[in-house]
């Protein structure tokens, strides 16, 4: 028999972060998530968010063993920025057993009726930059930091309980050339020239971060009318800048500036942490900083996690000035293989700025739906 209990205290909520490392899984692929990043997440004194979002969390146990867990969150902003009464699942990880699935999405279906929710939908978490998308398509594909990895059945058992597609997310993996196509490198020189653009010329994380607070500017902008997007809070993006800016290799985060020295598009790239990361097993102490530390000294692969160019300049060749800057950091460092993290399926002017790339789609995630009756 499978009990649910909620998660009421801190002590909860850390059985709550350890639970995926006890699902069995095939293969050397799964990353866990930085148990530090998902305190701050999950923990209802710690992250902004709960000024506009309620949550629950919810353990299965049969007997006294863990089998499972999912959080669910009501995001008031999403309600009224997409007149969507949703409840959002995330988090969710259990054993290969119909009940235990049953029990917890039973559980957040009856939250949402408590709501007068009309529809479930997820993984999805607070905001567009925590972990979404379930994986269903590249099991044996290296997952990354920013990424869910999920076992083949968790699609099954999720479609088994009337959860359909509602939006699916696209994962690349790109081989840099040893030179840029001429192309590229001629539409950027002619978008530099036409709107007196540049790149900023930053040395160190101490000149990048006063552009931080222009940086979620430009997102809440640019990413405005993609799916689920709530606006980030000036809380939320000071807790990002102080949760991620020590991973940033400022080389690696080509910013685009007007004139007036004012931001109009940038990309953040990473060094490829996931190996360094299981081996820390998702825990930064007492020694897993160490193999952090060395991912970002030494490394031959880079994951891209966010990119954007302001509305008014998409299609008019900024993204091939950040493309020609993003290659040239990569061949500084001897990168070769950059993965693209999840862009929406729609979203073909993502997509096009790789056309002149070798790629190759290797993975695909998907948000789930369940149209509650009334």
């Amino acid at each position: 028999m499978i009990e649910i209990k909620q998660v009421n205290t801190t002590r909860d909520l850390k059985t709550f972060l350890r639970v995926p490392h006890s699902i069995p899984r095939e293969g050397n692929n799964w990353v866990p998530a930085l148990d530090f990043d998902e305190m701050n997440t999950l923990h209802w004194d710690r992250n902004p968010a709960f000024e506009h979002c309620q949550a629950r969390y919810f353990l299965a146990y049969r007997g006294k063993e863990v089998v499972g867990r999912v959080a669910a969150i009501y995001n008031r902003l999403h309600a009224e920025t997409w007149s969507q009464n949703y409840l959002r699942f995330g988090w969710i990880e259990f054993l290969d057993d119909p009940t235990i699935s049953a029990a917890l999405m039973g559980a957040v279906e009856d939250w949402a009726q408590e709501l007068g929710c009309d529809a479930v939908h997820g993984p999805l978490g607070f905001t567009d930059l925590d972990r979404e998308g379930l994986l269903v398509e590249g099991f044996d594909e290296l997952a990354t930091l920013a990424t869910r990895h999920d076992p083949p059945y968790y699609m099954r058992h999720l479609e088994e309980l009337g959860y359909e597609k509602d939006v699916d997310w696209l994962e690349h993996l790109v081989t840099l050339p040893d030179q840029l196509d001429d192309k590229v490198l001629r539409v950027a020189e002619i978008a530099r020239k036409r709107y007196q653009l540049h790149v900023l010329d930053a040395r160190n994380k101490k000149e990048l971060l006063p552009y931080a607070p222009e940086l979620f500017e430009v997102i809440n902008e640019a990413y405005s009318h993609l799916y689920g997007v709530v606006h980030l809070t000036e809380k939320q993006r000071d807790v990002y800048v102080k949760q991620y800016f020590g991973f940033v290799i400022p080389d690696l985060v080509p910013v685009v500036l007007d004139e007036d020295g004012r931001m109009v598009a940038f990309t953040i790239a990473m060094p490829s942490l996931s190996r360094a990361i299981q081996k820390a097993h998702g825990r930064l102490f007492p020694l897993g900083f160490l193999h952090l530390l060395g991912a970002l000294r030494k490394f031959d692969r880079v994951d891209v996690y966010l990119g954007a160019v302001l509305p008014h300049l998409q299609g008019r060749g900024v993204n091939a000035i950040m493309i020609e800057a993003f290659v040239n950091a990569c061949k500084k460092y001897g990168v070769k293989t950059v993965h693209v993290n999840p862009q929406l399926e729609t979203n073909q002017k993502v997509w096009s700025q790789w056309r002149y790339f070798d790629t190759r789609q290797h993975k695909r995630r998907r948000v789930y739906i369940k149209h509650l009756l009334p």
